[in-house]
């Protein structure tokens, strides 16, 4: 089976862990990407915590949920996103106002939405979380 779409891949193993109630899961391939995109969900409350498994292959991330996540998923395409516009992408893909975390890379890296208004960059969206 061939990976078109590590992100993607990713956001729905997550999605299902949580859904069936597992306590962790595994995601491979482990990229920076990725592993860039679980630091935010770390630091949002949204997961427990993850680890880099080195399998001499393309490595896995062994990732620890708390149950806080609804949903989660990937944005695709990756469509850039200014500064002024956040907002009308928060409501397209969010559920609520200040409710769930839309995850961008800029060139400041990969930050969630609230900290990309707060610095004043803009990006391209990679996904959400909520």
């Amino acid at each position: 089976m061939t990976k078109l779409n590590p992100i993607a891949d990713a956001m729905s193993t997550i999605k299902n862990a949580s859904d069936v109630g597992k306590t962790f899961c595994i995601v491979e391939p482990a990229g920076k990407l990725i592993g860039s995109m679980l630091g935010i969900m770390k630091e949002e409350g949204y997961i427990e915590g993850f680890e880099l498994i080195d399998d001499g292959r393309g490595g896995q991330f062994r990732i620890s949920l708390n149950g806080n996540i609804n949903k989660c998923g990937s944005i695709t395409p990756r469509f850039t996103v200014k500064t002024d516009e956040i907002e009308e992408w928060e409501t397209r893909y969010l559920p609520a106002k200040n409710f769930g975390i839309l995850i961008l890379t800029t060139s400041k890296g990969v930050i969630s939405h609230e900290t990309a208004r707060h610095e004043g960059v803009g990006g391209e969206l990679l996904g959400y979380v909520y």
